[in-house]
């Protein structure tokens, strides 16, 4: 690692980078991620492709679908009320809960405006109430956009909702299924199983559900072949319906039995920031995503 790099790993953990424009930050963090230049003007990575998506693709109905309480509404309202997991409530204060008279004994609390900020109540007498508050508290005054410059994420208001507590036929979990959709089209499914475990583990399947050997970020398991959804083509279907006309978005499913429902969309996986190994699959999502003319130099 060079001495100009560890200058800048040290600036950034002071957050001082957070501040600089969108263009400079993002070549400075795809550099220290990376350990090379990110090419803005000719992308041909996926990762680098993201970072073109985060600059020159912002709408602004981007914020509502990635509200994890608007998504609801969005989503709702083009497949359908059956698809989406109940909501038990949403605040705009920790404080304003009613954890005696309005939540069941098992639920799920998240933030709606932040990428994690998941706690999961399966049991209330073991559920930290004292150090969740600390923790959500916390996450209510950060605006995600900063870190990453997701531009969607700067505008939402923040809040926190509650879910019904789901699991799927292993009975202790909900196993994600992310459907990454480029140009209108899944091309690759994504499930992150074990995901508050020790050891979250993510494997890849083609559309037509062929093990895909390689991993991103989290660690793969060939061994562990994930049964076929019973209801895999109603889902890519909903996927499909819910990327048209969108560049790149990763629509989240969780799957019980022959029941699909919503979890969320992402325009920005990792933010662009994670590793594919082998390499080359980076650039194999590279090409699935075919973006418009390039916009002036950077």
């Amino acid at each position: 690692m060079t001495h100009f790099r560890r200058f800048l790993i040290r600036i950034w953990s002071s957050k001082l980078l957070w501040f600089v424009p969108d263009v400079l930050q993002i070549k400075i963090k795809y550099f220290l991620v990376f350990g090379k230049k990110i090419n803005l003007r000719h992308p041909q990575t996926f990762n680098e492709k993201i970072q073109w998506l985060k600059l020159y693709d912002r709408k602004l109905e981007y914020t509502n679908m990635v509200d994890k309480y608007e998504a609801k509404r969005y989503v709702a309202s083009i497949i359908g009320e059956k698809h989406i997991i109940p909501t038990l409530g949403v605040w705009d204060n920790f404080d304003d809960i009613d954890f005696d008279d309005t939540l069941p004994e098992q639920f799920v609390l998240k933030a709606t405006h932040f990428s994690g900020g998941v706690y999961i109540c399966k049991d209330r007498e073991s559920f930290d109430i004292k150090k969740i508050k600390k923790d959500m508290n916390k996450i209510l005054k950060h605006n995600f956009y900063w870190s990453g410059r997701e531009s969607p994420y700067k505008n939402i208001k923040p809040r926190i909702i509650a879910e019904k507590y789901m699991v799927d036929e292993s009975g202790v979990e909900l196993k994600d299924y992310k459907i990454q959709c480029f140009n209108g089209d899944p091309k690759i499914i994504q499930v992150d199983f074990d995901r508050f475990s020790e050891c979250h583990k993510r494997n890849f399947y083609s559309i037509d559900w062929l093990y895909q050997p390689f991993s991103l970020s989290y660690p793969t398991y060939p061994e562990i072949m994930i049964e076929k959804p019973e209801s895999l083509d109603l889902m890519l279907a909903l996927a499909k319906e819910l990327s048209r006309d969108i560049l790149y978005v990763r629509v989240d499913f969780y799957s019980i039995r022959k029941k699909i429902y919503f979890g969320e969309l992402t325009f920005y996986h990792g933010s662009g920031y994670e590793k594919f190994d082998p390499s080359e699959w980076n650039s194999v999502f590279g090409n699935w995503l075919v973006l418009p003319p390039p916009p002036p130099p950077v």
